[in-house]
């Protein structure tokens, strides 16, 4: 399958193909003329959504919107072996988080069981299907190639003897693997869907919501066309690798009596570098350890991403930039982080902290002395406004922020050097002291009392700005950096469990920050000048003990085209 690298200066968007279809449908004389446009959502509940569910739910429902139709959402239940209510709740909330609705049309695949039972007896009856005995393995070992045809011994078995059979399938009289029920259709087929495809098989697993009154279940094959058909979806758009199977989505349609005939449209699916997107894969990342769960903020799934700080508008964002085409694309993930930046710096409440602390003592402002600065909530919204920030002799910077020995083009702070402090003074570095192992402890520094909030009344350049925190007033929190997954861009292509990053997390302990913080509401998006984007941990963050994930860093590592 091709494949191509999407950017922003490069969207597919510009042209949806999709919607160039339906507008033909929908023209007189079209395919579904007079109809509001109807498609669905179905996704199975084995696992939680990610981010590739999300380019297909906006695609879904954005394409009902567009044309003011309904989107129905759909529980594609008809394997009952890794499927969970779990994931059905986790689903519902994903798509609510994301911004869409599906009002009252809420299915389960499950919910028309009875029906495709009694059309698969109909098929039989109409010599259209029949109960086979190869085992899988015989299955595969028949199936033929592209110059030999499938066999089957079993292909012109009585209708009436298959019937029975299928009934005790049913019944519960044959384990697992015995029989399937196949569709006749075309053994010498080159697209090897219609070579007799499976519609039923058996499975003694019992159902999330039927329990144990079904022992055999619906091949996918052959439930989503009915299923659809059922609900009157008219464009029923799916992942590209699907396009093979649209013959026999087609055949079940025609063959089938069925109140509707949808049309099924295939789009490309996202794929996304350096992660995994196969929900076995991510599965067993969660069932090793190897991270907390799947809501980890270095998952792709919705809930990791939701957790991480990434916001609703992000996502959308980005998923209609990328576009829909007719060829796999591969994004990479900077693309994501950048379309986070673009929607959080407009958000974000700004606030100073420091993740890697070393004190600062100005050896001439008084000690007994406390002012307040305001500070910036947002640059880019001046009716935010400001909040306060306290200020005392001592202080915390970044152990980054000072130097003994400077490197060269280094502005921070080292002996004889002036920065400003953010919102408050000009100071100038004296010196430091250190441990006994040469390891530096403090610095110190004079301010310049003439330059409260950062003015230089004699016009002198000062070349760098410092954060800080007052030490009499700071809390302390512990901050988790967030990094890839993955070491590589494409782990997939050997064992992705040889491809982990080690340095996806870091954790950060004891870092210091402004004590407003740790009341910060969940899901809140927050700036750490200088830093990155933050947002407090859902699950582990309390105000005894703030915890902050950082979202996205500042420095946008997308290359523009």
């Amino acid at each position: 399958m091709n494949s191509k690298t999407v950017s922003p200066e490069n969207p597919e968007g510009s042209g949806n193909f999709i919607h160039t279809m339906i507008e033909e449908d929908l023209a007189p004389g079209g395919r579904f003329e007079g109809q509001a446009v109807h498609t669905r959502f179905p996704p199975e509940p084995n696992g939680y959504l990610h981010i590739g569910h999300a380019k297909a739910i906006c695609v879904d429902f954005g394409t009902a919107e567009k044309f003011g139709g309904l989107c129905n959402l759909r529980m594609d239940d008809t394997n009952p072996t890794k499927e969970n209510v779990e994931y059905v709740d986790a689903i519902k909330r994903d798509i609510k988080w994301l911004g869409f609705s599906w009002g009252d049309r809420f299915h389960y695949a499950s919910d028309y069981f009875p029906k495709m039972y009694a059309l698969a007896e109909d098929l039989i009856r109409c010599g259209l299907a029949y109960v086979c005995e190869l085992t899988p393995e015989q299955l595969h070992e028949y199936r033929g190639d592209l110059t030999h045809p499938a066999r089957s011994p079993y292909r012109d078995r009585p209708t009436e003897e298959s019937l029975d059979l299928f009934h005790r399938m049913k019944a519960g009289e044959f384990e697992d693997g015995r029989m399937t029920l196949r569709a006749k259709i075309d053994l010498a087929s080159g697209n090897f869907n219609l070579r007799d495809p499976v519609l039923y098989r058996i499975n003694h697993m019992p159902h999330h919501r039927t329990g144990t009154t079904w022992c055999i279940y619906p091949m996918y094959d052959f439930a989503h066309p009915i299923e659809d058909a059922l609900e009157g979806i008219t464009h029923s758009l799916c992942s590209l690798e699907f396009e093979d199977h649209r013959p026999l989505y087609d055949w079940v349609i025609s063959h089938v009596n069925l109140p509707s005939k949808p049309r099924q449209i295939e789009f490309a699916r996202l794929n996304i570098n350096n992660t995994v997107m196969s929900k076995r894969k991510l599965r067993d990342l969660v069932e090793k350890g190897i991270v907390s769960g799947w809501d980890d903020p270095r998952m792709p799934t919705l809930c990791g991403l939701r957790r991480r700080g990434y916001t609703p508008a992000s996502i959308r964002n980005f998923c209609e930039r990328i576009g829909v085409a007719k060829v796999n694309s591969t994004v990479d993930s900077a693309f994501l982080e950048h379309c986070l930046r673009e929607d959080l710096n407009g958000k974000a409440r700004r606030a100073m902290a420091i993740l890697n602390p070393i004190k600062l003592v100005l050896t001439n402002y008084p000690a007994d002395k406390t002012e307040t600065f305001q500070l910036e909530n947002n640059p880019e919204k001046p009716e935010d406004g400001t909040h306060p920030v306290s200020f005392s002799r001592e202080l915390w910077i970044e152990r980054g922020d000072f130097m003994e020995v400077p490197v060269k083009k280094y502005f921070r702070l080292f002996p004889g050097n002036e920065v400003r402090l953010k919102a408050a003074y000009i100071i100038k570095c004296t010196g430091c002291e250190k441990d006994a192992d040469g390891n530096v402890t403090t610095v110190y520094a004079e301010y310049d009392p003439s330059t409260r909030g950062g003015n230089t009344p004699d016009g002198r350049k000062v070349r760098s700005t410092v954060s800080w925190v007052d030490a009499r007033a700071a809390a302390e929190a512990e901050i988790r950096l967030y990094d890839c997954l993955f070491a590589v861009p494409d782990p997939e292509a050997g064992n992705y469990l040889d491809e982990l990053n080690p340095d996806s997390l870091k954790v950060l302990k004891g870092c210091k920050v402004e004590p407003w913080l740790t009341e910060a509401k969940v899901g809140e998006p927050l700036q750490f000048l200088r830093q990155g984007y933050f947002c407090a941990d859902c699950r582990d963050s309390s105000p005894e003990h703030p915890v902050f994930n950082r979202s996205v860093s500042l420095k946008d590592s997308f290359k523009k085209k």
